[in-house]
């Protein structure tokens, strides 16, 4: 390792210090990063100005961007609290019943629309349900968090490492569905429950509801009605995006633009409520990463660990399952990704072990997403979400539960993929 692959490796940690400690803003923390990042990398000819240009992914900040305005939109409506409603109603004042509930769907809602896009809507009606009945939001908000990370395994389109990974292995729907369907089912369970126990004191207690009827709360039906046709538009649009031609970023941009034009709400105002430090953080963290990662660290810490596994399948599988889940803690699982897929396919398993291994490298990648408040840019929007309705979580307090979770799940898809591929003794 280089003196310049430490600098690079001591900007990241100095700024995660930094926002952990909020000793500075996190946008700032983020910016301050990105610009010793671009100030080393091209004095050190690491990479060169236009190379920097390109560390900043637009089409992920134009997503967020055009997502968040449909949403802020959707929240002026009334939309959110009408959910709300219909969720407390159904949970008949039991916590135990609603947690479970704002779990499932989280996780549901991830497997259909990207992360961003299911962590904004699932942040607006968990902490207006929260709200409704007076219970601490935190529980329920870091809860779907997590199960949002976690319902992106469930199919192959369901993040982008998965695609990633799957278009390098040569893997099919169905086959991924064969590989990955029971385990993720498990997870699921497994990770409600850790949940639960963590946070069990914590839901409040089973209240008497009254009779109401949730779409009385509507003061406004003619943008209530509007809003919804534009959040089912996104949806839809999101659902078909690989037959109309259309980049995700694209569709949220338009729906933005057709939200805007005919709700008739003030531009301005929908700007001003946007939630801009997380996006100024995103862009500055993505500009970091992007400068470790022309270190090459990553590929060498990966060449390395091939050569220590051998010809092992077991040893292979495991190791690449608990090294990109803990790389993916601090480093995003898409840079994961494009790392390790290469490094597998050049490998050289055969069969039943290369299934393994890439199945581990899914399952890796995408475990790790939510171990701590930095780990991927869905905790990154939930920590903003959070700020803008005056509540605050500690990074210990993220990290614990994240880390405990993240642990459950890795050790039980060690044990599922000694069994479900048969690794004892090869």
């Amino acid at each position: 390792m280089d003196g310049t692959t430490v600098i690079f490796i001591l900007v990241y940690l100095l700024t995660i210090l930094v926002s952990a400690t909020e000793l500075a803003p996190l946008s700032i923390a983020a910016l301050s990063g990105a610009l010793l990042t671009a100030w080393f990398g091209i004095q050190y000819e690491i990479f060169t100005y236009e190379e920097a240009l390109g560390f900043v992914d637009m089409r992920l900040l134009a997503l967020l961007i055009g997502t968040m305005i449909v949403v802020e939109v959707a929240k002026r409506s009334g939309v959110f609290r009408v959910l709300a409603l219909y969720a407390v109603k159904f949970s008949g004042g039991d916590p135990a019943k609603l947690f479970v509930s704002i779990c499932v769907v989280s996780a549901f809602v991830s497997m259909f629309l990207s992360d961003p896009m299911a962590m904004l809507l699932m942040a607006a009606a968990t902490v207006t349900i929260a709200k409704l009945l007076k219970y601490d939001p935190m529980p329920y908000f870091l809860s779907a968090t997590i199960m949002i990370n976690l319902g992106g395994i469930s199919t192959l389109i369901g993040s982008v490492s998965n695609m990633i990974i799957g278009m390098e292995a040569n893997i099919g729907f169905t086959e991924y569905l064969n590989y990955l369907l029971m385990c993720e089912i498990m997870l699921w369970a497994l990770t409600i429950f850790v949940l639960y126990v963590i946070f069990k004191p914590r839901l409040g207690t089973k209240k008497m509801l009254p009779e109401y009827k949730p779409l009385e709360s509507i003061t406004n039906k003619t943008l209530f009605h509007r809003s919804i046709f534009i959040l089912l538009l996104l949806v839809i649009l999101f659902l078909t995006l690989e037959k109309i031609g259309i980049g995700p970023e694209g569709v949220a941009i338009g729906c933005a633009i057709l939200a805007l034009f005919i709700t008739k709400l003030d531009p301005a105002e929908i700007f001003r409520e946007l939630d801009w430090e997380t996006i100024f953080f995103i862009a500055g963290f993505m500009f970091i990463i992007g400068g470790l990662e022309k270190t090459q660290i990553l590929t060498d810490i990966s060449t390395w660990l091939f050569q220590i596994a051998g010809q092992s399948s077991f040893n292979a599988s495991l190791t690449t399952l608990w090294f990109s889940g803990i790389a993916s803690m601090v480093v995003s699982n898409v840079a994961i990704a494009l790392t390790f897929a290469p490094m597998i396919a050049m490998h050289g398993f055969s069969g039943l072990k290369s299934s393994a291994v890439w199945t581990a490298l899914i399952l890796g990648t995408n475990l790790g997403g939510a171990t701590t408040p930095f780990s991927g840019s869905v905790c990154v929007m939930a920590m903003g979400a959070l700020k803008r309705e005056g509540l605050t979580v500690k990074f210990g307090d993220f990290a614990k539960v994240g880390l405990i979770t993240t642990m459950a799940q890795l050790g039980f898809s060690s044990l599922y993929l000694i069994l479900r591929f048969g690794l004892i003794g090869v």
